[in-house]
């Protein structure tokens, strides 16, 4: 049984094309998997694509009118399902394989001169420090505009098309072909209509009877705070203006972010290295950083740090997009050893050495002692 596309998306059988594509956005704010991850809501979402891929099609839709299913292989051919001549997987099939154009002169009707206008997708950089705080950034796009000299009718005057004289108004025409199967009768969309079954006898000087000019815009995206590199900004009804002057798809913005001289993202969480001295790491400091807000920020390192420790400020980082709080910041400190020594220092760091009497010796991981280097290796290639 054909599966109810109409029903699917809550609209009648007479529905516009811009009123399907309107039931199918308020269904995909409902179930979308960024909104719901419910198994129930993702079968809801699937069925709502197919749905508006199948009723925005005009040869799948004329199928569906006709109680077929264009989604369904070897799907019925008719009303009641009878796979005749014309039907999908019948011999029908075989004879459109080989002729292009469907057995018996069965009409497919004409196409919509108004069709649904396609998406765009425009990318555009900013820096971390905007990605922090979220911006209303310019920008300009070049796309399929409705023409303002024909307000989208394709003619030169306004006035509505005429029924093809060529085809009468079905949009295909037939002619016989021979073959070795004899003679054939084959379906072809008609040349002087282009398939859609009426024609307009007075062009648009402008858009030449398309209905819409490319044209530059220039629009303002709103970016959120807490945006990552490689997301993108739904703009709806900002795309392409469709055939016709149907109505406009949707504009896609990728958001590209810079690299960082300082931080480096890592989900909601900023990471940094800090050059820590041997000796302030074993007895403590603090040292400053300017956060992506301006704001200066502190972070303390406790005595006795060592080599590949992080230092984790919570809630540092960057901002949970569309949510409450902030990640953290994590600090990796490379301890850093001194070189080239006066006598001075050799002699302080000799005495500390004979004081401590703490030699060399190779790690014992089994006896409990700390991670050693390659734990720490290993560790470094997890994160």
């Amino acid at each position: 049984m054909a599966r109810d596309y109409y029903g699917i998306l809550g609209v009648d059988k007479g529905a516009s094309d811009a009123e399907i594509k309107k039931a199918y956005r308020k269904m995909a704010r409902k179930y979308h998997p960024d909104v719901n991850d419910s198994d129930e809501a993702a079968e809801k979402f699937r069925e709502a694509q197919v749905a508006h891929e199948v009723l925005t099609d005009p040869q799948k839709r004329r199928i569906v009118d006709m109680g077929g299913d264009p989604m369904e292989q070897g799907g019925a051919g008719g009303p009641g399902g009878a796979g005749g001549f014309g039907g999908s997987g019948g011999l029908g099939d075989i004879f459109e394989a080989f002729f292009g154009g469907a057995a018996g002169g069965a009409s497919r009707g004409p196409r919509s001169r108004v069709q649904p206008g396609n998406d765009a997708l425009l990318r555009t950089r900013i820096t971390l420090e905007e990605a922090f705080k979220g911006l209303r950034k310019d920008i300009r796009v070049d796309t399929a505009v409705l023409c303002d000299h024909c307000g989208g009718t394709g003619s030169e005057s306004k006035s509505k098309p005429v029924t093809c004289s060529d085809c009468q108004g079905t949009g295909e025409v037939q002619e016989v072909q021979r073959s070795f199967l004899g003679n054939v009768m084959t379906t072809r969309p008609c040349s002087t209509c282009h398939g859609f079954g009426e024609v307009i006898k007075d062009p648009c000087s402008r858009c030449d009877g398309e209905g819409r000019v490319r044209k530059n815009r220039d629009l303002t995206v709103s970016i959120p705070a807490g945006i990552a590199d490689g997301m993108r900004i739904r703009m709806a009804d900002q795309g392409e203006v469709g055939h016709g002057g149907g109505p406009a798809g949707d504009l896609y913005v990728e958001i590209s972010v810079d690299r960082h001289p300082i931080f480096q993202r890592e989900g909601d969480d900023l990471h940094l290295r800090v050059r820590v001295p041997a000796v302030e790491a074993a007895l403590g400091t603090q040292f400053d950083v300017t956060g992506l807000d301006g704001e200066t920020l502190t972070v303390e390192v406790p005595e006795g740090t060592q080599p590949g420790q992080v230092l984790t400020t919570e809630g540092a980082g960057m901002p949970r997009l569309r949510r409450e709080g902030f990640g953290n910041l994590l600090a990796h400190v490379d301890v850093v050893v001194p070189t080239d020594l006066d006598d001075r220092t050799r002699e302080l760091l000799e005495q500390i050495r004979d004081r401590r009497e703490e030699p060399a010796a190779v790690d014992d991981e089994d006896e409990g002692h700390h991670s050693g280097f390659f734990s720490r290796f290993r560790d470094r290639f997890r994160r």
